[in-house]
C-alpha cells in the first residue's frame, strides 16, 4: 500500500512539473495597435506559466518598462517612431487625404510616403544595429537560453535576431515589411485575390484585376527598396555576406496570421499558417458605473459608439464639428473617443472620453452601431460581436478591410475625402440604423465566426508551444522560400522545353530536308 501511495505520489509530481514547465520566449513588439494585440498573446502566455522577455528600445512609446507579465531589455537609441513623429504623419496624410482625388491619392501613398517609409525603417535598423553593436546584451540573450523568438514581422529586426541566436522564429503577423503576408508565401493567384490597398473584392472585372496587377508589382518594388536599403545591409552586416534577409524572413516556423475565413477571403494557404483571427476578442464584461449609466440612459433607442483609432487623437476641427452636429440630430446615445478640442456643437446626447473599453461595450446589448477607422483590432471585434459598422478609413489597409463587411453586407464606408459633404455622414449613419439588414448580416457573420472547434487564442497558444516542444516546426515549411523566382514559376523549366521543342523541331526539318533532296534530287545523265 506504502509503494503504491509513492508511485502515486512521484507520478503526480512528474505530471504537475511536466504542466507547469513554461518556456522562454523572446518578443520583439510594434508599437500602437500592433502592441495592442501582441499584449494579450503575450498575458495569455504568461497565464500559462511561460516567461517573457521583451526587447525594447529606450524611447519606446506603448511598450513600458515595468510589468508584472514579462521582464524587459532596454536599447538606448537617439530616435524612435515615437508619439510626436506618428501623430504629425498622420495628421499630414489626413489634410492630403480630404483634398486629393483617388488617382492622387494612390500615387501619394504608393510613391510620395516612398520615402517616409524608408526612413522609418532605418530607424529600426538604427535600433538593431543598437543591439548587435552591444556585446554584452548579445553574450546576455545567448545564454538566456530562449526557446524561440515572437516578432512582428512589419518590422524586419526580431528576424535578423531570430537568425543570430538560431531560435525558431513564431510571427503574429498580417503585414510583412510592405505588403500582406499571405503574398510572400502562399500561391496568390492575382485573378482573385485582392491586393490591399486596391479596394477590390474577389470578384473584379478586367480592370480592376489590372489595378490588381499593378499595384501587386508597385508593392514589390516597395518591399525590394525598403529591404535593400535597411534589413539586407544588416544581414550582411551582422550574419555575414551572403545572407538574404528575403530567405530569412519566409523561413519562419509559424505564422499566427491575425484574420480568419469569416473576415478574409477564401484563398491558397500553407501549413505553418495558423488563422487566429478575433484572438483579442472576448465576451463583454460589466462596464464601469459611469459608462453603465450612460448607456442605461438610451431607453429604447441604444448606443452609438465611435473610435478612430490608436494613432488619432482627433481629426481636423471643421470635421469633428460635422460629425457633432450630425450625432445631436440622433434618436441615439453617443460613446467618442475623442482627445481634441471639445467641438463646440456638442449635443446633450453625446459622450467624450479618452478611453474607453472597447471590447465591452460593443458586447453590450444597447450597441447599435460602431463608427469606426477600419483598424483590424476593430473591425474584428464588430464582427466578433455583430454589431455594424460605418467606416472612415484614413489610410493603409482600412479602407480594404471595411470593404471587407460592406461586400457581406455589415458595413458602409465614407471616405475622409466626402465626410462633411451633403450631410453624408448622417445619411450612412442613418441608413445603417434602419437597416435591419446591416445588423443581420453582421450577426450571421459572428455566429459564423464564433463556431470554431477552439478559440482563436487557444488554437494559437496551442501552436506556440508546439514549437517550442519540437524546437521548430521544419516539416511544416515548404522550401518554395529557398528558390529563386525563376524556379519557384518554372520559367526555368518552360524555357527548357522550349528549348527541347525547338532543337526537336529543328532536327526534323533537317533530316525532312536532307531526305527530300536525297529523294527528289533530279538525276543527271550521263553520255
Amino acid at each position: 500500500m506504502r509503494l503504491i501511495y509513492c508511485c502515486g505520489v512521484v507520478l503526480l509530481l512528474t505530471l504537475f512539473s511536466r504542466v507547469s514547465h513554461g518556456g522562454n520566449i523572446l518578443v520583439f513588439p510594434i508599437e500602437g495597435s500592433h502592441w495592442v494585440n501582441m499584449d494579450v498573446l503575450l498575458r495569455a502566455l504568461h497565464s500559462k506559466g511561460h516567461n517573457i522577455t521583451i526587447v525594447r528600445n529606450s524611447k519606446s512609446w506603448y511598450v513600458k518598462e515595468n510589468s508584472t507579465y514579462y521582464h524587459s531589455i532596454t536599447v538606448p537609441v537617439e530616435r524612435s517612431l515615437g508619439e510626436e513623429m506618428i501623430t504629425d504623419l498622420i495628421s499630414t496624410m489626413i489634410d492630403f487625404e480630404r483634398g486629393a482625388l483617388p488617382v492622387t491619392s494612390f500615387f501619394n501613398m504608393a510613391v510620395g510616403m516612398m520615402g517616409t517609409f524608408i526612413e522609418a525603417h532605418r530607424i529600426i535598423s538604427e535600433f538593431a544595429s543598437a543591439m548587435f553593436d552591444d556585446q554584452e546584451l548579445l553574450r546576455k540573450l545567448k545564454d538566456s537560453n530562449f526557446d524561440l523568438v515572437l516578432t512582428d514581422p512589419c518590422w524586419g529586426h526580431g528576424i535578423i535576431l531570430a537568425k543570430y541566436l538560431n531560435l525558431p522564429l513564431v510571427y503574429n503577423v498580417r503585414w510583412l515589411i510592405a505588403g500582406e503576408a499571405h503574398f510572400s508565401l502562399a500561391p496568390s493567384p492575382l485573378s482573385y485575390i485582392p491586393i490591399t490597398g486596391t479596394g477590390n473584392t474577389d470578384k473584379m472585372t478586367f480592370l480592376q484585376r489590372v489595378k490588381n496587377v499593378m499595384v501587386y508589382l508597385i508593392g514589390q518594388t516597395q518591399h525590394h527598396i525598403m529591404v535593400s536599403q535597411t534589413y539586407q545591409k544588416l544581414c550582411e552586416k551582422y550574419l555575414g555576406p551572403n545572407s538574404d534577409f528575403n530567405e530569412l524572413s519566409l523561413s519562419a516556423d509559424l505564422w499566427l496570421m491575425r484574420v480568419d475565413f469569416v473576415f478574409e477571403y477564401p484563398r491558397p494557404t500553407m501549413p505553418n499558417f495558423v488563422y487566429m483571427g478575433g484572438f483579442q476578442c472576448t465576451p463583454a464584461k460589466p462596464l464601469p458605473q459611469h459608462l453603465e449609466d450612460f448607456v442605461q440612459s438610451s431607453g429604447e433607442h441604444g448606443v452609438i459608439l465611435m473610435s478612430m483609432g490608436a494613432f488619432v487623437s482627433a481629426l481636423p476641427a471643421d470635421m469633428t464639428n460635422e460629425i457633432a452636429a450630425a450625432f445631436a440630430k440622433l434618436p441615439q446615445k453617443v460613446i467618442w473617443r475623442h482627445k481634441g478640442d471639445r467641438p463646440a456643437n456638442l449635443g446633450n446626447n453625446t459622450l467624450l472620453v479618452d478611453w474607453m473599453p472597447q471590447n465591452d461595450l460593443l458586447g453590450h446589448p444597447k450597441m447599435k452601431l460602431f463608427i469606426a477607422h477600419g483598424g483590424t483590432n476593430g473591425v474584428q471585434e464588430a464582427l466578433y460581436h455583430g454589431i455594424p459598422v460605418v467606416g472612415i478609413p484614413l489610410f493603409f489597409d482600412q479602407y480594404d478591410n471595411l470593404m471587407r463587411l460592406k461586400d457581406r453586407g455589415g458595413a458602409q464606408i465614407l471616405t475622409i475625402h466626402s465626410l462633411d459633404k451633403d450631410n453624408n455622414f448622417l445619411k450612412a449613419v442613418e441608413e445603417v440604423l434602419n437597416d435591419p439588414s446591416y445588423r443581420m448580416n453582421m450577426q450571421r457573420l459572428s455566429r459564423l465566426h464564433r463556431d470554431q472547434p477552439m478559440k482563436p487564442l487557444d488554437n494559437a497558444l496551442f501552436w506556440m508551444e508546439f514549437v517550442m516542444r519540437h524546437k521548430g516546426a521544419a516539416h511544416l515549411r515548404t522550401e518554395s522560400y529557398r528558390m529563386p523566382w525563376y524556379s519557384y514559376y518554372s520559367v526555368d523549366v518552360g524555357l527548357f522545353l522550349f528549348g527541347v521543342f525547338l532543337l526537336v523541331l529543328t532536327t526534323v526539318f533537317i533530316l525532312m530536308r536532307c531526305l527530300y533532296r536525297t529523294v527528289c534530287k533530279p538525276k543527271v545523265k550521263q553520255e
